[in-house]
């Protein structure tokens, strides 16, 4: 009969390193609920001292508001409807031209940024145009768009363009100066053309780049979009807002900013799942707890 086989015994070593593994695992996840708590006692506590102080007079109720009468304007919007119809329409008005906006402004801002970044006499004639332009206050450019393209959809699109256009241009013009050297070098030794070199190594050593720049242009574009329509609209959550200020209504002025706080949140969770999604090769930072 064959001599029987011992079992595997797990060395003490192996054993340590899944220990420890498992121990940062279960702090990470008290440091995540220990953040998360605090995040919401502190929101619930300053929502509270609002609230309190308003009731108490302290700070003047008609002109702060308070947070009860924000959320019962918001349900009222949600229940009947707002003054230039449902709630829904608004949010997808005002969503719709950012979202336009913030693709037509990235998409120029990475194309431009790129070329840029790899054709130096490019950016030697076009550097000192875009710093001007730059330089100038985008947002009083949202009238002009509202005299060329009218009250429509089209004026708070141009608005955002101008608005997210610059951060993601910069961001990608430095992500393309700053590729390794090295890595082109070797690209171009193993006969890559500047087609390829560009697709296939400057614009994925940019990406983490660009992805910076998106966090913050989303943000951008939904100011253009609220900035063109409190000037001028037939739809949108700009438009409450200047109705609400118009009519002295602080509650509805406060529950536009929610509604629109909600949804920049939104965008930045699906921005951070992509990035996590798409940079899953990348270690994780030392200091961040994963």
């Amino acid at each position: 009969m064959p001599p029987e086989t011992a079992a595997p015994v797990a060395s003490p070593a192996g054993a340590d390193r899944t220990d420890r593994a498992q121990a940062r695992a279960r702090a990470a996840r008290r440091h995540q609920l220990l953040v998360h708590g605090t995040r919401v006692l502190l929101l619930v506590a300053l929502i509270g001292l609002w609230e309190g102080l308003a009731r108490a007079a302290v700070i003047d109720p008609f002109n702060f508001s308070m947070p009860s009468r924000i959320w019962h304007q918001m349900s009222q919007w949600a229940l009947h409807g707002t003054p230039q119809g449902p709630l829904w329409e608004q949010v997808w008005y005002t969503l719709y031209e950012a979202l336009l906006g913030w693709v037509i402004g990235v998409v120029g801002g990475v194309v431009l940024g790129i070329a840029l970044g790899r054709i130096r006499f490019l950016a030697d004639v076009l550097g000192p145009y875009i710093k001007v332009l730059n330089a100038l206050p985008r947002i009083v450019l949202a009238p002009i768009f509202l005299i060329w393209f009218g009250l429509g959809p089209a004026s708070k699109v141009a608005s955002a363009v101008v608005l997210v256009f610059f951060p993601v241009f910069f961001n990608a013009f430095q992500g393309a100066r700053e590729v390794d050297r090295n890595l082109v070098a070797n690209s171009r030794i193993l006969g890559a053309s500047n087609r390829q070199v560009t697709l296939q190594v400057v614009i994925p050593s940019a990406t983490s780049w660009i992805f910076t720049s998106l966090h913050v242009s989303f943000g951008f574009a939904l100011i253009g979009a609220i900035v063109g329509e409190y000037i001028g609209a037939t739809k949108g959550l700009g438009l409450l807002v200047s109705a609400s200020q118009g009519t002295f209504n602080a509650a509805g002025v406060y529950a536009a900013m929610a509604i629109l706080a909600v949804v920049a949140l939104l965008a930045e969770g699906l921005l951070a799942f992509l990035e996590r999604r798409l940079f899953r090769w990348k270690p994780a930072d030392a200091g961040d707890g994963r």
